[in-house]
């Protein structure tokens, strides 16, 4: 683009402030790992980044290779919404490491740490909830969601495998 960093954190910063993205920064654990620690820029309206897109379609959207990325930002904007509407007003992180550890959300919740993975499939495996756990186990969270398009939810005492809407639901209970 032919701009410096600074020039692009400023314009980041406007487009923060209209609330058309959302800065989520990285979640620091004491941990051996080398950790990103540049925040992840994700679009608050998924409308608005489709039509920017050009996406006419819900075929032509499934065939975008950034749907997943699009899925991501949408699950997470309607979590955090979600918790604001109730008043729960937590603190919001995503947790990478340079080995490849990843959750794409992480609640602190008044010290009690939520890992979320967020994944566009109606089928989860047992691997995604392998490094889900991986992960969490990391950061020392206690509640482990795995947000996809799954029929019906699996859950225990720290698991909970589930679509939007019944984790959203979850959520509101805890509040």
């Amino acid at each position: 683009m032919g701009l410096d960093h600074k020039t692009i954190i400023r314009h980041c910063d406007f487009f923060e402030g209209a609330f058309l993205i959302r800065r989520l920064p990285p979640y620091s654990a004491n941990i051996k790992k080398r950790l990103v620690k540049t925040p992840r820029l994700f679009w608050r309206d998924s409308g608005l980044l489709h039509s920017l897109m050009g996406v006419a379609t819900r075929d032509h959207l499934f065939n975008c290779p950034w749907v997943g990325a699009s899925w991501e930002g949408f699950v997470i904007e309607q979590t955090l919404a979600s918790l604001a509407a109730t008043g729960d007003h937590c603190e919001a992180f995503y947790f990478r490491t340079s080995d490849g550890h990843e959750l794409d959300l992480v609640l602190d919740r008044g010290g009690e740490l939520w890992a979320v993975e967020i994944k566009l499939t109606s089928n989860p495996t047992t691997e995604m909830i392998k490094k889900l756990n991986k992960s969490a186990d990391l950061i020392g969270a206690t509640r482990r969601v795995l947000v996809c398009n799954i029929g019906r939810k699996i859950a225990n005492e720290t698991l909970l495998v589930t679509d939007l809407n019944g984790w959203i639901k979850n959520l509101i209970s805890f509040t």
